[in-house]
């Protein structure tokens, strides 16, 4: 009889190891990593209760014309300024310049900023902050809009720079109530629905 015992929890701990260590879902690398870090108990922004029914954040379908080549215009002597948050914590930002770009035949901008606590760290002192929000927005998509990460690095020569709309986050905000997120400028509302990246977080997802 104990031999039997010990067999049932022998295999008890595989399938538990074994759901543990189910595939990350994500239809992308950039997905995957991000589910990746939201399982992450020491990484993840979720509610504890949010954390143990997580099976995956939503996306858009991928979709490739999502993806374009925008035009840098930077912003000379830019003065630094306190970024508006959804409390009164006021990081430290400056207006790195302007991308134009064409998406879905429509000719858009969007402001790009560079926070200055970033430059201070030298793990992101090449990333640059794009917030914003579109049609989408409050619907399909957290109504405080996403963010996208652009690096310095990733700037050409000829001051263009690829937006990819697939690799979209949102702010901590959306997740849990206890975290300090930057505003999107209204200037950086897109006039379009950006059908692509991260959706909106519904309890409804969670298993």
């Amino acid at each position: 009889m104990q031999k039997y015992i010990i067999l049932f929890s022998l295999l008890f701990i595989i399938s538990c190891n074994s759901q543990d260590k189910r595939p990350i879902p994500g239809e992308t690398a950039y997905q995957k990593k991000l589910n990746a870090n939201y399982k992450d108990a020491s990484k993840s922004p979720l509610k504890k209760n949010d954390l143990k029914k997580f099976k995956g954040l939503e996306f858009f379908p991928v979709d490739s014309t999502y993806i374009v080549t925008a035009k840098l215009t930077r912003t000379e002597n830019a003065p630094v300024f306190e970024m508006a948050t959804t409390t009164d914590r006021k990081p430290l930002y400056k207006e790195y310049g302007k991308l134009n770009f064409t998406l879905k035949g429509k000719d858009l901008e969007l402001t790009i900023y560079q926070s200055q606590e970033d430059t201070l760290d030298e793990k992101y002192k090449n990333y640059l902050f794009l917030p914003f929000t579109d049609n989408t927005s409050g619907d399909e998509s957290y109504g405080g809009g996403r963010y996208m990460d652009v690096m310095t690095t990733d700037i050409s020569a000829e001051n263009t720079v690829v937006l990819n709309f697939n690799n979209t986050y949102n702010p901590y905000c959306a997740y849990n109530d206890k975290y300090s997120c930057p505003l999107t400028p209204r200037k950086n509302h897109l006039d379009i629905k950006i059908k692509a990246g991260i959706k909106i977080f519904k309890k409804h997802s969670l298993f």
